[in-house]
């Protein structure tokens, strides 16, 4: 559809050759003489762009470009000054207008500074668009989404809530695993109660049981006194136990003894304590794969996946990925205090196109750092961490997705070692994991750790 320039300038001359050469580039155009009649224009008709002389008789470029904007802010104005004027066009970017050309017009440039606008209206209109969709597509939990996999996902997890019922969330890292337990909470008749999360991932072994069930003073070498664990911490309300495919084949049978008996002890005490716990777990892990395989507790499998909830990976989501960065975007131009309008097309379709091995986490965390490091207001390709052809990006170093995912985690895992000097436990806290799980990582990669390399 073409677009509509209203042409202001007093000089008759200057308006017809405007409008001679914007026609033979296929825009529609409307003229005017002056700052009245080109509001009158503006009030009646639909209007893409004003271009529109600074200095004029009776209401100058300036105060045009107020009242223009005061009618309607998405139309963008462009001025056209003479040398002499150069300051006071300076003065009027800052009010709003979009660009200004100097006097006489190189038609060229004014071609080039016309695209340009009209490009950036165009963003605009579409980052309003996304914006009133987030407001529609706000699903349960306020978890937003136009995505039917995970609107089915999150169906489940509605209907599932008011009940007490355990429920087994599965999802790759990064896919929202605790803001989905966090919204079954919420719209549970335990959501005024705590609402309590662990990762099994992040503890080592030695401390899973106390970090779980609490313990005694005295119970064990450093126990100087007597610690609630996580279970009595969510009394009445909810326990989310996450990776839960990370715990210990002991800790998993003392855990299905919880639900069996709906009572626990701490380490270190003979007397038991009722468990009024609503339990929801999740893992990344494949759980019937380590049931077959002898490292996770068939029947406690049994107990914790009475309602089943899969999250999609947001490479399947492909419908919400602009959706959500428009929403980070947000999220972070308010928390840094930055004038960013959004993503130019070629950013939006390069995050379009990314296979995203980090799912959602990894989306937020592009678009962070996007909103801090961007010159612009518009957040451009050179402004995201990868590109399409970077060496250094998973999807161009592996054939298969599952080789994308590994070629990123042996990737943060290298870059953590380093910045450790190899020290595993310090590397594991760089990660967000615990040790044990650092060293099966390891062990899976076939990576070795620097004192291996030196022997």
């Amino acid at each position: 559809m073409a677009h509509t320039i209203l042409i202001v300038d007093d000089e008759a001359t200057q308006r017809n050759t405007l409008d001679g050469f914007l026609r033979k580039r296929h825009y529609l155009t409307l003229m005017a003489a002056d700052g009245n009649a080109a509001l009158e224009i503006v009030r009646r008709q639909a209007v893409d762009l004003v271009l529109s002389d600074l200095r004029m008789p009776h209401m100058d470029g300036a105060r045009l470009l107020a009242e223009v904007k005061s009618l309607n802010p998405q139309i963008g104005v462009i001025l056209m000054t003479a040398f002499g004027t150069l300051e006071d066009a300076v003065a009027a970017m800052k009010e709003g207008a979009v660009d200004f050309i100097t006097k006489p017009v190189d038609l060229d440039q004014l071609e080039i500074v016309i695209a340009k606008a009209l490009e950036r209206k165009q963003l605009i209109s579409e980052n309003e668009r996304l914006r009133s969709l987030v407001a529609e597509r706000l699903q349960f939990g306020g978890i937003l989404t136009q995505s039917e996999s995970m609107q089915g996902a999150l169906s489940v997890a509605a209907r599932a809530a008011a009940s007490r019922a355990t429920i087994l969330i599965l999802g790759e890292s990064g896919t929202g695993k605790e803001l989905v337990a966090k919204a079954i909470h919420l719209a549970s008749p335990r959501a005024q109660n705590p609402f309590i999360a662990v990762n099994m991932a992040a503890l080592p072994e030695t401390l899973v049981e106390s970090e779980l069930f609490g313990h005694e003073k005295g119970a064990f070498t450093g126990a100087e006194r007597m610690r609630q664990g996580r279970f009595e911490a969510a009394q009445g309300g909810t326990l989310f136990i996450d990776e839960v495919g990370d715990m210990p084949l002991t800790i998993q049978a003392k855990l299905l003894r919880v639900l069996q008996e709906q009572q626990f002890e701490r380490v270190g005490a003979s007397q038991p304590i009722m468990a009024d716990v609503r339990l929801v777990t999740a893992t990344h892990r494949h759980l019937e794969k380590m049931v077959e395989e002898g490292t996770f507790r068939e029947d406690l499998y049994y107990r914790l996946k009475v309602i089943r909830i899969e999250l999609p990976p947001l490479r399947e989501r492909k419908k919400d990925i602009l959706l959500l960065a428009d929403h980070f975007i947000r999220q972070f131009v308010k928390e840094n205090d930055k004038a960013i309008r959004g993503l130019t097309r070629e950013a939006a379709d390069a995050l379009v196109k990314y296979a995203f091995p980090g799912n959602v986490r990894e989306l937020q965390h592009l678009m962070e750092q996007a909103v801090i490091l961007s010159r612009d207001e518009w957040i451009g390709v050179q402004d995201l961490p990868f590109a399409p052809s970077s060496e250094a990006s998973p999807e161009s170093t592996a054939a298969t997705f599952e080789e994308r995912v590994a070629a990123f985690e042996i990737q943060l895992i290298r870059e953590a070692l380093q910045k450790a000097g190899g020290v595993q436990s310090q590397a594991a806290r760089r990660l967000g994991m615990s040790e044990r799980h650092l060293r099966y990582k390891l062990q899976k990669y076939g990576l070795k750790s620097a004192a291996e390399r030196r022997a």
